[in-house]
């Protein structure tokens, strides 16, 4: 493993790392821009609040002078690329890093014109790194990496200068995700990774191996919702705060370069940078909090089920009413172990409404539209087929009834 050096206290540079093969050396936190904006729908500029546009740019300035200097937005992450663009016209940063991201499609014109859109939208001659935006399917791979497909209007983009590198952003399943990496095309990876869901390793193996960077997208909210974080968890990592623990646990990692940090103010990055102020101790605090988590999850959990959970589980497609079941019991762990409900009520609403960001549905339909002998028909391969219909009855009298739709609709 592998600690980042920090600079002397009088300078408000933080840690960097060599991004993989761009040779970019990226700063540990990178700025998010995907919470600080004031609307997910594209607004027209005269519906832009001054006072939402001044936080902003605040938001932004702090982040550039505490060392943050990489910034990553998205063209459907509503206004936040046409709100950066405006900040960066008040802002000089000659270190700043620009990313933005795009979705393929089928039409690369199509594409191409959101490109186009974006470099507008942002005011800049250059964006250092895109990502192809979601690859999440095979038909997302094939549109981008075919002949004439968007990966050759992002080439001659590069050719006249107008984009650095280009990597892409995913929440796939770890096959989709080594088999683009292993494409060789990339330079660099968005991918979820952190203490709560560690089913990329894989992953980071491979892109370890072709030399990408390794930007970890939403650790703090995709990482369990650690903004807000249960009783039971602010206990269990004490003495850090449940964001520094899982900041340091990624950064812990010499795979990792980067960790999205997502703000809505100033003050929202302080405590990341908190975390960074620890390094030093970091493989000792990481050793003992991580032991004390476990150790909570096998008395909540059991050992025989934390070893044996997994195994023999249908996928959501292979499941009547799509329930996704390999999610909504990772749900139940959190719930048990550390009281997670922020995070699984959120996540299990989400089900049925996130489409391939985040696929299959929640457990509402048992007992529904979908009966107990229609799941232990599919469930034949697990040591646990009994019980398992017992516990998704449970999330669903727990955490049914609410749902919601992603942010953006892409």
């Amino acid at each position: 493993m592998e600690a980042a050096r920090m600079t002397d206290s009088k300078d408000n540079s933080i840690p960097k790392r060599r991004f993989g093969r761009t040779e970019i050396q990226m700063p540990v936190l990178s700025l998010g821009g995907m919470r600080f904006q004031q609307s997910w729908k594209d607004l027209e500029p005269k519906e832009i609040n001054n006072q939402v546009q001044d936080v902003l740019q605040k938001t932004i300035k702090h982040a550039f002078q505490k060392g943050m200097h990489h910034i990553e937005t998205a063209r459907h992450y509503g206004t936040s690329e046409r709100q950066i663009g405006w900040a960066f016209g008040h802002i000089d940063n000659p270190e700043r890093i620009l990313q933005t991201k795009i979705p393929p499609n089928i039409d690369p014109s199509i594409f191409e014109q959101e490109l186009e859109l974006s470099m507008s939208r942002l005011g800049s001659k250059k964006i250092d790194l895109l990502a192809i935006h979601g690859i999440n399917l095979p038909e997302h791979l094939d549109m981008t990496i075919r002949p004439n497909g968007c990966l050759e209007v992002v080439r001659r983009w590069q050719k006249d200068g107008h984009i650095g590198h280009v990597g892409f952003s995913t929440h796939a399943n770890v096959e989709l995700i080594i088999k683009t990496i292993e494409t060789g095309l990339f330079d660099y990876v968005n991918l979820h990774w952190y203490f709560i869901r560690q089913e990329n390793e894989r992953a980071l193996q491979a892109a370890n191996a072709k030399d990408m960077g390794v930007f970890i997208i939403s650790p703090t909210d995709k990482g369990g919702h650690l903004h807000t974080p249960s009783l039971k968890l602010l206990d269990l990592c004490k003495p850090l705060h449940p964001i520094e623990f899982n900041d340091l646990f990624c950064l812990s990692d010499k795979r990792v370069h980067t960790l999205s940090v997502g703000a809505s103010k100033p003050e929202d990055l302080d405590i990341h940078l908190s975390a960074l102020s620890k390094m030093d101790e970091i493989h000792g605090l990481i050793n003992t909090i991580d032991k004390r988590l476990n150790d909570a999850s096998r008395k909540s959990l059991g050992e025989s089920w934390l070893t044996t959970w997994k195994i023999g589980l249908p996928s959501w497609d292979q499941t009547p009413g799509e329930i996704n079941i390999p999610v909504l019991l990772w749900l139940n762990n959190l719930l048990e172990a550390w009281d997670m409900e922020s995070f699984a009520r959120d996540r299990y609403g989400l089900l049925g409404r996130g489409g391939h960001w985040f696929p299959g549905s929640n457990a509402d339909c048992l007992d529904c539209e979908v009966s107990e002998d229609d799941l232990k028909k599919v469930l034949i391969n697990s040591p646990w087929s009994f019980e398992i219909p017992l516990i998704l009855r449970k999330l669903k009298d727990r955490l049914g009834g609410e749902r919601r739709d992603r942010l953006w609709g892409i």
